[in-house]
């Protein structure tokens, strides 16, 4: 195997095949010298050097004849019990640590360790090791993992796209949550619920600690009461904080006639109100705060109640006339 400073095959081969039109067009003299260079570099025998290029081509054959196995089966059993014991780790780590691991199981009796089968384990590559591991990988038995009959189920009916720019009517809301987590995600933080109406560009904004369902519901509960004009179609993205079916179902008894719609997925423009309203009327304001009190859920209730008045009543908003597409 070569180090570092080493030349594998593949890079003298190519070496070779770089020096070669040089080779031919030179004289005597000058290819020995060639011959003398690439002697050096390349590190291989000067007479199997002239026998490359004097060849039919500088290409690797293939091997015709399968190399003989090196390490039998019970090499291979014992790999594959110190692979299980350490968790399945990669090659690079298990391959230092199997003569020490295996006379570690011999001792217990998981594993049958001669001294044949020590040596052998003591010289084997990293290389081999990961064949062994390949080989085998697929036979290992696997958790059980989500698959498309396990997918988010309320989400299934649900139809995924954008609302449309020039939509007339108020009540089409793309809905997004802007955590306040700062540096850590760990425990309950609190989180911003934001709707933005793509004809009008009324904001709702309500902070709530946590994502649970009743925090959720208290939050949408807020925004319904002091809507001047009513919900036609909510457009959050695919997250379970909405695709549930506890909000589902609340939706459902509470308001008649909405209609939900989703974000296609990694389509971030799809919610480009709500997102752009995230920085603008969210972000600036808290930062990358970490907020995970009452009190300041609370104060940052109170700061969204004055930003209501402001934004909604006071402000001018500004909203596309057309499109026009050139070439």
């Amino acid at each position: 195997m070569p180090t570092q400073n080493e030349m594998t095959i593949d890079e003298r081969r190519k070496y070779v095949k770089l020096m070669e039109p040089r080779y031919r067009k030179a004289k005597r003299k000058e290819r020995s010298q060639l011959l003398s260079e690439m002697e050096q570099v390349s590190k291989l025998h000067r007479k199997h050097l002239i026998r490359l290029l004097n060849g039919e081509s500088l290409d690797r054959k293939k091997r015709r004849t399968p190399r003989s196995r090196t390490y039998g089966l019970e090499v291979e059993g014992v790999v594959l019990r110190v692979w299980e014991s350490l968790d399945y780790i990669c090659a690079e780590r298990l391959t230092p640590s199997l003569v020490q691991m295996a006379q570690h199981l011999a001792r217990f009796g998981s594993v049958v360790l001669t001294a044949e089968v020590e040596s052998q384990l003591a010289t084997i590559s990293c290389a081999t090791v990961q064949r062994l591991l390949r080989k085998n990988r697929a036979r290992k038995g696997r958790l059980p993992r989500k698959g498309p009959h396990r997918a988010n189920q309320v989400t299934k009916g649900v139809p995924m796209g954008r609302i449309p720019w020039n939509t007339p009517d108020p009540g089409h809301f793309e809905t997004d949550l802007v955590h306040h987590g700062g540096e850590s995600a760990s425990g309950e933080y609190g989180d911003t619920l934001q709707l933005i109406d793509v004809a009008t560009g009324w904001s709702e904004r309500v902070m709530l600690l946590g994502r649970g369902q009743l925090a959720m519901e208290r939050a949408f509960t807020q925004v319904l009461e002091r809507l001047p004009f009513a919900v036609k179609e909510l457009h959050p993205d695919n997250g379970t904080e909405f695709f549930n079916a506890h909000l589902v179902r609340f939706w459902k008894e509470r308001v008649s006639g909405v209609t939900l719609s989703g974000s296609r997925p990694y389509q971030k423009n799809d919610n480009r109100n709500v997102e752009q309203k995230n920085d603008t009327l969210v972000r600036h304001y808290f930062g990358e705060l970490r907020l995970d009190t009452a009190e300041q859920i609370a104060a940052g209730n109170a700061l969204y109640e004055r930003m209501w008045l402001y934004y909604n009543l006071f402000q001018p908003v500004m909203h596309r006339a057309r499109k026009n597409r050139r070439g």
